[in-house]
């Protein structure tokens, strides 16, 4: 891994544009508007957050995946690959990266029709389609579309240093949920994770009630740019209130541009299939 965040190819290319990101997603926000957008989204990091949960790797596996899952449909329409091959995907490849261990294939797929069957059966009216030549297959194409960009810097560990510089292990707990629940919104492709970290933190000690307006005034940031995350945050919480995801998804899921063609059954001709969708999309 880069030792310097701002010498590591996630600062020099996967910082994006806010007007960028929007221009990239204007052949999905033809179809769906971003809030619509944004739901589908997190509905996929849920499932990766629950394919991971099943498989028990590290957070920071579950939160690098979520990371390659929007890195690609920041790049990619939701019909170049089905986001639900992509969340498997973007895990396994996370598991590898993060030196948590390779999951094995046949875990991974069982795990899969398992976690769908059990936890999201309101949204798909079959099972998981897909095999692991699918998921192989699919993890070339999120390689080559991040261009072998694999590290990702994560909040945590800026988190950890500040709470030590601040001495105030009281806010850690509620700090760490707020950046786990950043990675639902944009702010891993817009903001350095120190940022993100420094905005966490920020929102614990006004939830909790801490003053610490000194400590904050002392640090030589953006406090613009602070605020401004913040505001995804707490405009992920304004939507939270009043969505309800298993009466809402099944219809956002029909109504999202989507592949051509789905993986064919058959064994014989799986190996080509994904590409065979590729070309047809």
């Amino acid at each position: 891994m880069a030792g310097n965040f701002w010498q590591s190819s996630h600062y020099q290319q996967w910082i994006l544009d806010k007007q960028d990101l929007l221009r990239e997603r204007q052949v999905d926000l033809k179809v769906l508007n971003e809030e619509e957008y944004q739901k589908i989204i997190i509905f996929f990091s849920n499932i990766i957050q629950a394919l991971g949960e099943q498989l028990k790797v590290r957070q920071q596996v579950i939160a690098t995946a979520t990371v390659y899952f929007k890195r690609f449909y920041a790049r990619q329409s939701l019909k170049c690959i089905d986001p639900l091959l992509m969340a498997p995907t973007c895990l396994f490849l996370a598991s590898k990266v993060e030196e948590f261990g390779v999951t094995s294939n046949s875990r991974l797929i069982s795990t899969c029709h398992s976690v769908i069957k059990a936890k999201f059966a309101y949204a798909f009216s079959t099972d998981f389609p897909y095999k692991i030549n699918h998921v192989l297959e699919c993890e070339f194409f999120l390689l080559e579309m991040m261009d072998c960009c694999l590290v990702v810097y994560h909040p945590y560990r800026p988190l950890n240093t500040l709470i030590s510089d601040m001495q105030r292990d009281d806010l850690l707990p509620l700090s760490w949920r707020i950046i786990n629940d950043s990675l639902r919104t944009d702010v891993s492709l817009l903001y350095p994770p120190y940022q993100i970290a420094l905005a966490a933190l920020h929102m614990a000690c006004a939830i909790l009630q801490k003053d610490l307006k000194q400590w904050f005034a002392e640090l030589a940031v953006d406090m613009d740019k602070i605020l401004e995350i913040s505001r995804h945050i707490l405009a992920l919480y304004e939507m939270w209130k009043n969505y309800e995801e298993k009466k809402e998804i099944p219809s956002l899921l029909a109504k999202a541009p989507k592949p051509k063609t789905m993986p064919s059954r058959p064994s014989s001709q799986g190996a080509n299939s994904l590409e065979n969708q590729q070309a047809q999309s």
